[in-house]
């Protein structure tokens, strides 16, 4: 186990400022966020809330950066830049776990493999720079006519707390590869690992300027990223409701969006599946990071045949899991923050009065040596209604729910009836009714005798409520580019 202290000693300092025209732009009277511990509620750091001001700042210098070296960088060169920046990173994801692990409380060897991920975005679109080719049009002897990928311009990235560093870096890579420049308004709960980032951006030999990080509150910062006239493109990673905002916002002056919003989704478990092979697969997609992803597979529709005996499994085996602060790596970890944590408990509680029955958790969970920490058991509620609460609502923390089902059409039913569509998965040894689901359900991503871990190459976004437009693999630079016709007249 490594102590907090000891985290922080290897750490060195941590960012208390932004990143603004390559300067540490420091706090003063702004100072308003204070990143802690969730495993502990010890203070980390206090950064500055990022004024509208400083947004209009930083929006200036990307458009300004937009001229001299890196517009004129032959895309090889931007691409050998893109790629050292994964490069160093990679060096350097010891340290980063460090500071992920302590500003968002996941286990240290989750957050080993999310900077991992965060240097091989750079590393993917590294070799797409010189890809980026036009068409050519036939128009007839005396006419020549082509096609060519430019920059949007600026670009806003409005990200999420959840996976800070590779929800950073899977938006702002591409970005760079297509040759934009880019705000980052980094999640107010955890924005260190973003500004130290841009730090080594800047060393890796970036032009200053290219990548800018405003550490603030999103009523405040996030909202004047997403009105600023001259940012063209917003990409934004949280809440529905947050998400409407921002497209209204963009609307105002034209600026393109991606959404990655809310999830629901369905894990359907047939009953010829090799529940062997499924348990871990049910674990894994619900108590990760403590259930906070927008993808967790939250709904467990399972055939009536089997649903007692995976039920009983699964509660054991969430009964046995070690629940701690992130350095010492737990299966599960705190909940971000304590309003985060009030929330979950709110849905258990509701749910209790409700008459919904626990076969295991439901309750704040006793870290004896983090009292500070927000930690929540590992918790199955059973039987739910599919239109109850638990059945519809986003949680955002570790608690599964079971709804049993008779037939694959009544799980398919079951799996669409919610506002959401951003992921599913099915274990089956029916290949058939595996791609029928697959053909059925509304979902962005579906996967087949597993859950997670289809990698970074795969695009990855929702339908419906869940959002617009695709991240990762080659679907993630159409947002970064738009196209221009040129035609000549011999």
């Amino acid at each position: 186990m490594t102590s907090i202290k000891e985290a922080l000693e290897q750490i060195g300092e941590l960012p208390a400022h932004m990143w603004i025209a390559g300067q540490r732009i420091s706090g003063g009277l702004r100072d308003g966020i204070e990143c802690r511990d969730p495993g502990s509620g010890e203070l980390l750091s206090k950064l500055p809330a990022g004024t509208k001001e400083d947004i209009a700042e930083a929006v200036a210098t990307a458009k300004a950066a937009l001229k001299g070296p890196w517009a004129d960088m032959l895309p090889k060169e931007r691409g050998r830049l893109i790629w050292k920046i994964g490069e160093a990173l990679h060096a350097e994801v010891d340290r980063f776990a460090l500071v992920e692990t302590l500003d968002s409380g996941k286990p240290l060897k989750d957050a080993k493999v999310s900077v991992q991920r965060a240097a091989d975005y750079f590393i993917y679109y590294a070799g797409m720079v010189d890809k980026l080719e036009g068409t050519s049009i036939p128009l007839g002897i005396n006419k020549v006519a082509y096609t060519e990928k430019v920059p949007v311009g600026v670009t806003g990235h409005i990200v999420p707390w959840n996976v800070p560093l590779s929800m950073v870096t899977r938006g702002i890579a591409p970005a760079l590869t297509c040759g934009n420049t880019a705000v980052v308004k980094p999640a107010e709960d955890t924005p260190l690992a973003a500004v130290m980032l841009a730090e080594l951006i800047e060393k890796v030999g970036l032009p200053v300027g290219v990548v800018n990080i405003v550490t603030g509150f999103g009523v405040e910062a996030g909202q004047a990223l997403a009105e600023h006239p001259d940012v063209r493109h917003i990409t934004f990673t949280g809440s529905v409701a947050t998400g409407k905002k921002i497209m209204h916002a963009a609307a105002e002056h034209l600026a393109s969006v991606t959404l990655e919003l809310g999830g629901k989704s369905p894990h359907l478990i047939l009953g010829d599946a090799d529940l062997d092979r499924a348990t871990p697969d049910i674990m894994a997609a619900v108590y990760k990071n403590a259930g906070q992803i927008c993808s967790s597979g939250t709904r467990l529709i399972v055939a009536k045949e089997i649903h007692n005996e995976l039920v009983d499994r699964l509660a054991e085996k969430s009964e046995a899991m070690k629940v701690g602060h992130g350095l010492d790596n737990p299966d599960m970890g705190p909940l971000i923050s304590n309003k985060q944590l009030q929330t979950v408990v709110g849905f258990a509680d509701r749910a209790k009065d409700r008459g919904i029955d626990f076969s295991c958790g439901g309750s704040l969970a006793d870290v004896e040596s983090n009292q500070g920490g927000y930690f929540f058991e590992p918790t199955i509620a059973n039987n739910v209604d599919p239109d109850d609460e638990l059945a519809q609502k986003e949680v955002f923390g570790p608690v599964l729910s079971v709804i049993p089902v008779a037939s694959v059409d009544e799980a398919i039913d079951v799996a669409n009836n919610t506002q959401y569509g951003l992921a599913a998965g099915i274990h089956t040894q029916d290949i058939s009714a595996a791609m029928r689901f697959a053909k059925s359900v509304e979902a962005g991503q579906v996967y087949i005798n597993g859950y997670h871990g289809s990698g970074d190459t795969v695009p990855f976004g929702g339908f419906r409520d869940s959002g617009i437009g695709r991240e990762k693999g080659l679907a993630g630079l159409d947002a970064y580019s738009a196209t221009r016709a040129v035609t000549i007249t011999l």
